[in-house]
């Protein structure tokens, strides 16, 4: 992140009502919890769908906005017509302004592009929006840094820095910002993306498009993500062959995607899926780059562990990236049965000095809080907040 602005930038005076504009992008997250890594592009959108992918971004929405209604601050709301905002603000008990209708027809780019370019010119003073790092590039296109924006989580890969960690937080923290509360700071944020067809072949190609002006209030919003460091590369090397070492007999272990967890496949062996799930048991490979019905199928009969790393920057165990490892694969693994692997470095530089899950299920969320230990070398752990 940028230096922070100050808090008296256009658009944020806390003298008048406030207006919000909301912008959901309705198959934001559907390619999640099937393996696709994400939904850009109808190519895509369609596979999800075939597979059996359902829409989440509207749900996620409604959570956020269910929080925003509390307020007792009076405000506009300003969105989209029908499942582009409308839906899930009547959904929460409010009663929107529409100002954009989308043509018929699945939900594209060019929609949220053009709808914040309407909002932006009402001159709300928050853009809520619903959607990945697709949709915050989208966003920022069209307003820049001319209005200040909040992303309810409801992608896949949420590494850009305008998201709320989780969408009771995105509605909570809107709040404040209607409410003209002081502890609410205003920061220019940056927005990235991957590029999911690298992703697809096993790459990764992570760019940076510009930064956008996001609130910020400690605990209540992520980072970016951060890449590791050379001396990291020992340690984690050492505790992944460790890890094999403890692996027990007839034991099914799901790992998680990411460079962390490829060490241990890699001690195995083993091809991995850098930004998949794979699966081995009694050091073979049972299954890779799984989706959350093959995780759960693979499950059956068997005592299963999950080894995942932590999101660097952002400090996410769950939600990021990994929504193949859903609520339901983390319920019947087991809080007890669950591997975190990372540096020290890593969890020293975390902003929020603790750990984040964000799985969409309330109770699971509950049932990961708490501490839990992470492993950062040989013989080496910490025991480490974890937060819902």
């Amino acid at each position: 992140m940028r230096e922070q602005r100050d808090s008296d930038s256009p658009g944020l005076d806390a003298g008048h009502s406030k207006t919000i504009g909301l912008i959901v992008n309705p198959v934001a997250g559907m390619g999640g919890r099937v393996g696709l890594k994400g939904t850009d592009g109808p190519e895509v959108l369609r596979e999800a769908i075939r597979r059996g992918a359902r829409p989440v971004s509207s749900e996620r929405a409604t959570l956020a906005l269910k929080h925003l209604a509390a307020s007792a601050t009076p405000f506009r709301l300003l969105t989209g017509a029908g499942d582009q905002g409308e839906d899930v603000a009547r959904a929460a008990g409010l009663d929107p302004v529409v100002v954009y209708r989308p043509l018929p027809g699945a939900s594209r780019p060019e929609d949220t592009r053009n709808a914040a370019l309407v909002m932006a010119a009402a001159d709300v003073d928050l853009l809520l929006f619903a959607g990945g790092d697709g949709t915050a590039r989208d966003v920022l296109e069209s307003v820049g840094d001319r209005v200040p924006i909040l992303g309810i989580p409801s992608g896949v890969k949420m590494y850009s820095a305008v998201f709320a960690t989780n969408p009771q937080n995105a509605g909570s923290l809107a709040a404040h910002v209607i409410a003209g509360e002081f502890r609410v700071r205003f920061r220019e944020a940056e927005v990235m993306d991957i590029d999911e067809a690298a992703m697809r072949s096993d790459q990764v190609s992570a760019r940076l498009y510009g930064y956008a002006l996001s609130p910020h209030e400690r605990y209540l919003v992520q980072n970016a993500k951060a890449g590791s460091v050379p001396n990291e590369n020992l340690a984690l090397d050492a505790v992944a062959r460790q890890v094999v070492r403890q692996m027990k007999a007839g034991c099914l272990y799901l790992l998680g995607p990411g460079t962390t967890t490829r060490r241990v496949m890699t001690a195995l062996g083993l091809p991995s899926t850098l930004l998949g799930v794979d699966a081995v048991m009694d050091g073979a490979s049972v299954g890779a780059d799984l989706n959350e019905q093959a995780l759960m199928r693979l499950m059956e009969g068997h005592a299963t562990r999950i080894v995942v790393g932590v999101l660097g920057g952002h400090g996410s165990l769950f939600g990021r990236g990994n929504q193949q490892i859903s609520a339901e694969v983390i319920r019947r693994t087991g809080r007890e049965n669950i591997i975190v692997i990372t540096s020290m470095d890593k969890l020293v530089s975390l902003d929020a000095g603790c750990l984040s899950v964000d799985t969409g299920d309330g109770e699971v969320d509950a049932m990961l809080s708490g501490h839990i230990r992470v492993h950062t070398g040989p013989d080496r752990s910490v025991i480490f907040r974890v937060r819902s």
